[in-house]
C-alpha cells in the first residue's frame, strides 16, 4: 500500500462488466490505472437513466470532466460498432446514491493501493440490510476477482447465485 495515491490522469481505460442477480442487471465501469483496477461507477443498468450501452462494449475510457464551475463530472466514452466515439456524459450522477457512496469508497482504497484481494475480502465483510444491495456487493466482488494474479485467485462461493452477463 503506498502513502499517496497516483495522480489520477484525465482518461483511465475501463473495463465495463456486467452482472445479473435475478431480474436485476448491474453494470460496473472499472477504470484501470496501468492495468489495475483504480476507481469503480457501478450500479443497477437502468435504461431509464441513460444508461443505453450496447451489450458488445466492453471496453472505453472514463473522462475526467472539470467544469467552468469547479465541478468536476465523469464521463464514460466508447467506439461503436461503426468506429465513432460515443461518449455517454454524467457518469458520476447515472446511479443510486447508495451505490454511488460505495463505489467511492470501494475506489478510495483501490486509489492508494490496497491489493485485490483484500479489497475483495473487504467488501464481502460489509454488512448489509438489503437484498438489493448485497446483490450488487457480490457483483461488485466478482468483478474485482478478475483482476487478481493467478496465483491469488480466490475460490467462487458456490452459493452463489450471479451470472456474468
Amino acid at each position: 500500500m503506498t502513502n499517496s495515491p497516483q495522480k489520477r490522469p484525465a482518461e483511465l481505460e475501463c473495463d465495463v462488466v456486467r452482472f445479473q442477480n435475478n431480474k436485476d442487471k448491474w453494470i460496473a465501469f472499472i477504470g484501470l490505472l496501468d492495468g489495475r483496477p483504480y476507481e469503480i461507477f457501478t450500479g443497477l443498468a437502468d435504461d431509464d437513466e441513460g444508461l443505453l450501452i450496447p451489450k458488445s462494449v466492453s471496453k472505453g475510457k472514463i473522462i475526467k470532466v472539470v467544469q467552468e464551475d469547479g465541478t468536476k463530472r465523469y464521463d464514460f466514452q466508447f467506439v461503436n460498432t461503426r468506429g465513432f466515439k460515443t461518449t455517454m456524459e454524467g457518469l458520476s450522477y447515472k446511479f443510486d446514491k447508495e451505490f454511488w457512496n460505495y463505489a467511492k469508497l470501494i475506489s478510495g482504497v483501490l486509489r492508494y493501493g490496497m491489493p485485490i484481494d483484500q479489497v475483495v475480502k473487504m467488501i464481502s465483510g460489509l454488512e448489509m440490510d438489503s437484498e438489493s444491495i448485497n446483490s450488487w456487493k457480490v457483483g461488485v466482488e466478482r468483478a474485482l476477482k478478475k483482476y487478481l494474479p493467478a496465483d491469488q485467485q480466490m475460490p467462487e462461493d458456490e452459493t452463489q447465485q450471479i451470472q456474468t452477463m
